[in-house]
């Protein structure tokens, strides 16, 4: 349930709450008055009594009305969705036949760290700059790597 519905139902209780009150309060004072007479009812100490009582549940029932109308005016809590990453984050098969074997090379050293610089994997293999352009085009072009632009250089991740 909102904030704001309960809210609304607790600002109808203290309605209700009030009405019961003062119904209450009355018939209190209908039965000191015919206990105590009508001309002693004022000085009576249960005339203390009742308004003692009655101020403090008319005190509770405006604490159950700050209450509503704060959560009718709080922000609702954002829900928090949590997601089961070994659900989302399934094995993908990548169809490696037909690829050269420094393909299957480079290949590998991105999908064993799932994303990796260029210049790194350049490194890695010895491979000049050039032929890795035309390696990692080749993997594009099969769906299996992505290439991202960062600065002056390019991230290769595996495509999902």
């Amino acid at each position: 349930m909102e904030n704001k519905n309960v809210g609304y139902l607790l600002i109808g209780v203290s309605i209700i709450m009030v009405f019961i009150i003062f119904l209450f309060n009355n018939a209190m004072k209908d039965i000191v008055s015919t206990q105590c007479g009508e001309a002693h009812a004022p000085t009576c100490p249960m005339n203390k009594t009742i308004n003692d009582q009655t101020n403090l549940s008319l005190g509770i029932t405006g604490i159950i009305l700050i209450i509503a109308i704060f959560l009718i005016f709080s922000k609702q809590s954002e829900r928090v969705v949590l997601k089961k990453v070994e659900a989302k984050a399934k094995k993908r098969e990548y169809n490696l036949s037909g690829l050269k074997q420094e393909e299957k090379q480079v290949f590998a050293l991105v999908q064993k760290s799932g994303a990796a610089f260029q210049a790194d994997i350049i490194d890695k293999t010895g491979f000049g700059k050039a032929k890795m352009t035309r390696i990692i085009d080749r993997l594009e072009g099969r769906g299996l790597v992505e290439r991202k632009r960062r600065g002056m250089t390019n991230i290769v991740v595996l495509k999902d």
